[in-house]
């Protein structure tokens, strides 16, 4: 259920940012739901915050024995329906009840904000935190801010960090307790030095003058000393669409305009009804010390899995903070997956994808002619590719684009045949744990030996159970994750021509719409690409149009052995 479904059901609503604040702040909405006989809903983004793996500080039992008041759980029993004590909740009612009742329970709304925040405050007691209402961060004295729940704040915090290193006075002020709204905690919230507030909500209401924070605020704002204070709304990342600093930079520099942009959007381009900002470039904003890498793979390679895993060993066996979150198509086992990671000497804060790494690992060689896959890599960057090619046969079969990025960004380009080597093995098409290695032999993310010592552990959480020859096996893949070889990248790549798409005669909607989508492109296509399609229409028949063609191998037909049992009629067959 959306935010914008829930605030007619009367249930208060408390919202985190990261993944850490959820394991921080979950506890205040169980004690003040108790206390205040409200439920709540606690909430916060939907794959992006619930589906991220990150290094946190968890709650020491004990601690949270000590916040909960027992009287009230008392209270919360004995109301339960019990036929040693019956009673009835609810009744039908006409027209004469009706208002009455459900004005008398202003008072326990009233009272709700001061008990989110006590319970709040013994939170900051335990752990050393400064959780309230409405948290503000950003410069004491700031002029432009903005005002967001959820994942971004963190997205927003990072790059408030870049601006105000850079002269800007800008903030954030970050919706903890959604509702009941306290707009009393809001405006003391605020530095009395702003003069331009967005308002950014990650839903969309058509029809409606604003969306819900929006109004929200500006309700909350009428009649106070921000009255004249300039509020405009955005919405950004409907449908868990990344949201990144640059965007935010375009918000903040929205603000800065004389005549601000109302009902702006960021992160997709609209040339219809042209509510966009103006995008700005990627930045890398994780300071010294922060590692990313990107890994292209394949649904049900083991790549998510490994990943899982590295990131388990690194965070575990180091003083590193990490961060993983995954990225999938549609298609599930045998479609597309896109793991992102990130290390850091300090907490991460990047709630969006990794678009500038350091690292990119392609494990399907097919890709390299489907997707993007260098997109965002930094200078003097490093790639992997699971090839079955070799040398001169490798750097003949790199499609230009490719080759004249390396040459170009001085990228460190390495190969193994990890398909081949899996084989050899006897693990199939299994080349998860050959790859695994090889990261973490070319990266030095963490010592070599250490890697290779958990790698080995948990091959045997992993596979203990399937028997000792599956563990040997994957024992085998790990020392051979070390058979990577270096690619000379030709300094004359980076004057290549890049080639042209091959000429088709397929329909308009397929190579402008379908293709793009299938490419991993589809953030960059504009709102007018859907222009005659906004009532959700499709077109049908487009899946001739989306032979994958990722496996490296394909059988061939040995007429001899046939029996006609119809079966190869189903794949594809390779005379």
């Amino acid at each position: 259920m959306c935010i914008r479904d829930s605030r007619q059901t009367g249930a208060a609503m408390l919202c985190e940012s990261s993944v850490q604040e959820v394991m921080d702040l979950t506890p205040v909405a169980h004690c003040a739901a108790l206390e205040g006989k409200l439920p709540f809903i606690n909430f916060f983004d939907g794959f992006r915050t619930s589906h991220e793996i990150q290094k946190i500080e968890t709650w020491d039992y004990e601690d949270l024995k000590d916040m909960v008041d027992m009287n009230a759980i008392d209270e919360f029993r004995k109301g339960a329906l019990n036929p040693n004590h019956p009673c009835q909740l609810g009744s039908a009612q006409n027209p004469d009840l009706f208002f009455q009742t459900r004005e008398s329970c202003n008072s326990t709304y009233d009272a709700m904000p001061a008990i989110v925040q006590k319970y709040m405050d013994k939170v900051n007691e335990k752990i050393g935190t400064d959780y309230k209402l409405f948290n503000y961060y950003g410069a004491a004295d700031a002029e432009k801010i903005i005002i967001a729940m959820g994942s971004v704040c963190d997205t927003i915090d990072e790059t408030i960090d870049y601006l105000m290193a850079r002269g800007e006075k800008v903030g954030v002020v970050k919706v903890r307790l959604y509702r009941p709204f306290c707009k009393e905690a809001l405006i003391e919230a605020i530095p009395d030095t702003v003069k331009s507030i967005a308002v950014l909500d990650r839903t969309k209401e058509p029809g409606s003058l604003g969306e819900p924070l929006y109004l929200d605020v500006v309700a909350a704002l009428k009649g106070s000393k921000f009255d004249s204070v300039k509020i405009t709304s955005g919405r950004y990342g409907l449908g868990s669409k990344d949201t990144t600093p640059a965007q935010i930079i375009a918000v903040f520099k929205n603000l800065a305009l004389p005549m601000p942009k109302n009902h702006f959007t960021v992160g997709i381009v609209d040339d219809v009804t042209f509510t966009s900002l103006p995008q700005e470039e990627e930045i890398a904003l994780g300071g010294e010390g922060m590692f990313e890498a990107k890994f292209y793979g394949l649904g049900a390679d083991g790549t998510v899995g490994a990943n899982k895993n590295s990131v388990k060993i690194i965070g575990d066996n180091t003083d590193k903070h990490c961060q993983a979150y995954f990225s999938y198509d549609s298609k599930k086992s045998g479609g597309f997956t896109c793991s992102h990671l990130r290390f850091g000497d300090t907490p991460i804060r990047s709630t969006y994808l990794v678009n500038t790494p350091n690292f990119v690992a392609c494990h399907v060689q097919a890709y390299l002619h489907m997707y993007d896959v260098t997109r965002g890599l930094r200078k003097n960057g490093s790639f992997l590719l699971n090839t079955i090619w070799e040398g001169e046969e490798l750097a003949k079969n790199l499609p230009n684009k490719v080759k004249k990025y390396f040459a170009q960004n001085n990228i460190t380009v390495y190969y193994i045949n990890a398909t081949q080597i899996a084989q050899e093995i006897g693990l199939g098409n299994r080349t998860n744990t050959i790859l695994q290695s090889a990261f973490f032999r070319i990266t030095g993310v963490i010592p070599v030996d250490l890697a290779v010592e958990q790698m080995k552990k948990f091959i045997v959480k992993s596979y203990g159970k399937k028997g000792e020859d599956v563990v040997n096996k994957n024992y085998a893949a790990v020392d051979r994750g070390g058979e990577y070889k270096q690619l000379a990248v030709d300094p004359a790549w980076a004057n290549l021509e890049v080639e042209a798409p091959a000429a088709n005669n397929d329909p308009a909607f397929i190579n402008e719409v379908v293709r793009p989508i299938n490419a991993q492109d589809g953030d960059l296509l504009p709102v007018s690409a859907f222009k005659g399609i906004e009532d959700g229409t499709w077109e049908q028949g487009t899946a001739q149009y989306e032979k994958r063609g990722v496996a490296a191998f394909v059988p061939e037909w040995n007429a001899e052995n046939c029996i006609q049992c119809n079966k190869l009629s189903l794949i594809h067959i390779s005379e």
